[in-house]
């Protein structure tokens, strides 16, 4: 509910500071002593449209801050909480508004949109005034307010169960023709490439495997040819050159000379055997390293096969696997589509059928709560001198494009004021009077439903006094004992049923106009509606009639 309520600079006040309570409170006041203005500054702070006119001449900035406590889970926290906002169980809402015209908005300290200021304070605040009517005049609440009123809550959970089984499956049918439609238009292609990979057959990680093969026999390549040079250096072709025959020649010619030599000679011998050990050493090196000539070549030639399929298929090479099971899946898919199409269209039939049964209960439960709400309505219309007027409320079958979650239903709360009169919207055919009185006819049948914890009416009793007047304080306390209650009345029946009593005064100061509001206690609210009672002159029959009032509404 609305706690408080504080008012910076707006109009004729400079600085107020309001407490609520729960139950009725009834503000009253002389004509023109700033009621509206309040009113304007609620609905300020609830998101209505910035106007520069309602800062105080003088001042930069006006500002309102309205503090509500709420219950947990509470819709409002849900829908701050999703906008990602602070949401505890308190909520302060805060609008500022300058002298150039231009707004901000605050919700628990953080800045808002106005449009996130306006749907918060939707679901915190509703107003029922002489002229702008929300709330319960807005057609798209009445589906809502009847449900809550007397359909089952299982039954508006097995259409919106059934409605989100049947969109899946209408979506999956959808799905699947799109994707049938679309492998038809590429069969060929896709049985040319499905082909053309599959002789392909690429396989997880070949191409690092390949890669790493590629290199190492390009690294054996050029080991092989400095092997292979080195063997012709120490045996070349022509053998009758080379280090091996320069050794044997150096042995000849030395057995001619004595036995100095010998040493000699035996170096040259151990040489001869060094070197035929290092050729033999070489040509086993040469074996131990010779390869496939081919091979090299066989595998640039798979690199390059591997490469080319993925630029075709703007792939990387290690997804081509992964593509061909793809492709493999599109074609079994063509293949085995016309079954999975027609079984999905049987799922989507029957999903449909069960939607529109679920949907045909919860129709005939809401035209059954429609002629229980109608009447109970009808029972509060004539002491609010409303006996002439009929209310109904409308149940109609939408077309089927109009099926949703909430059923294959519209609900509007529909009015005829007079008899041989037509029924019409609320708001067109009512009065500003007449409307206020049908909307708490409708707050006192619907209240205990109502998501939105504080209701304000503005001058709800217009044009009516006695007995009618008396009848509309009984149902607002009514309706005070499901929700917060506001009014702002000129009728003493009214006031004197308030559990907190506000008066609002204007008076001027050296030549300044201000608007102030006070919390009157027992003796102060006997004077008010005394006055109420008798104009500016208060009797003693004025004072024993607030009396009266007073105790009777106890």
């Amino acid at each position: 509910m609305l706690q408080s309520l504080s008012i910076r600079d707006v109009v004729l006040i400079e600085r107020l500071d309001l407490s609520f309570g729960p139950g009725l409170s009834v503000l009253t006041g002389e004509t023109g002593a700033g009621k509206s203005i309040l009113l304007d500054s609620l609905g300020l702070v609830l998101g209505m449209r910035a106007d520069s006119a309602l800062v105080r001449a003088g001042a930069k900035e006006a500002s309102i801050t309205a503090s509500f406590d709420l219950e947990d889970g509470h819709p409002a926290l849900t829908l701050l909480a999703e906008q990602g906002g602070d949401a505890g169980q308190d909520m302060v809402l805060r609008r500022v508004v300058g002298a150039d015209g231009k707004s901000r908005a605050f919700i628990n300290g953080q800045p808002a949109s106005v449009t996130q200021l306006r749907r918060i304070g939707a679901l915190l605040v509703e107003v029922q005034g002489q002229h702008d009517q929300v709330g319960l005049a807005d057609p798209a609440t009445h589906m809502g307010l009847l449900d809550v009123f007397g359909v089952p809550v299982k039954l508006r959970d097995a259409v919106a169960a059934t409605h989100k089984v049947w969109r899946a499956a209408v979506e999956a049918l959808r799905d699947s023709e799109a994707a049938m439609q679309q492998a038809a238009r590429d069969e060929e292609w896709l049985r040319h490439a499905v082909d053309e990979l599959s002789k392909l057959a690429p396989a997880e990680g070949e191409e690092d495997e390949l890669s790493a093969e590629r290199q190492r026999m390009q690294h054996g390549e050029r080991h092989a040819e400095a092997i292979a040079t080195a063997i012709a250096e120490l045996a070349p072709r022509d053998r009758r050159s080379g280090p091996a025959q320069a050794l044997r020649g150096a042995t000849r010619a030395l057995q001619r000379l004595s036995e100095e030599a010998a040493p000699v000679m035996a170096a040259l011998e151990r040489a001869e055997e060094a070197l035929a050990e290092a050729e033999l050493l070489l040509q086993r090196l040469a074996a131990d390293i010779e390869a496939d000539p081919r091979r090299l070549e066989q595998v640039e030639e798979r690199l390059f096969a591997l490469r080319a399929a993925a630029r075709k298929h703007a792939v990387a090479v290690v997804e081509l696997p992964a593509l061909l099971v793809s492709l493999r899946e599109r074609l079994a898919a063509l293949d085995a589509g016309a079954d999975r199409v027609a079984a999905l269209h049987k799922a989507a039939h029957k999903a449909r059928a069960d939607y529109v049964a679920a949907a045909a209960a919860l129709s005939d439960a809401r035209r059954s709560a429609a002629t229980k709400l109608d009447k109970e309505v009808a029972k509060e219309l004539p002491p609010l001198r409303l006996d002439k007027a009929r209310f109904i409320t409308d149940v109609s079958a939408l077309p089927d494009s109009g099926w949703g979650a909430h059923g294959a239903d519209a609900v509007q709360f529909l009015v005829a004021t007079n008899p041989g009169q037509p029924a019409g919207a609320l708001a067109k055919i009512a009065s500003g009077g007449e409307l206020s009185r049908l909307m708490l006819a409708l707050k006192v049948v619907l209240a205990r439903g109502s998501p939105v914890p504080t209701l304000v009416f503005d001058e709800v009793d217009s044009g009516i006094g006695g007995a009618t007047a008396a009848a509309v304080g009984e149902r607002l306390v009514r309706v005070a004992e499901h929700l917060q209650v506001l009014v702002v009345t000129h009728s003493p029946q009214v006031a004197a049923r308030g559990v907190a009593h506000l008066r609002v005064t204007k008076s001027v100061a050296r030549g300044v106009t201000t608007t102030a509001v006070t919390q009157l206690s027992d003796t102060e609210r006997r004077e008010e509606i005394a006055r109420m009672l008798a104009g500016e002159t208060i009797t003693a029959a004025a004072r024993a009639a607030a009396d009266s009032l007073l105790a009777n509404a106890q």
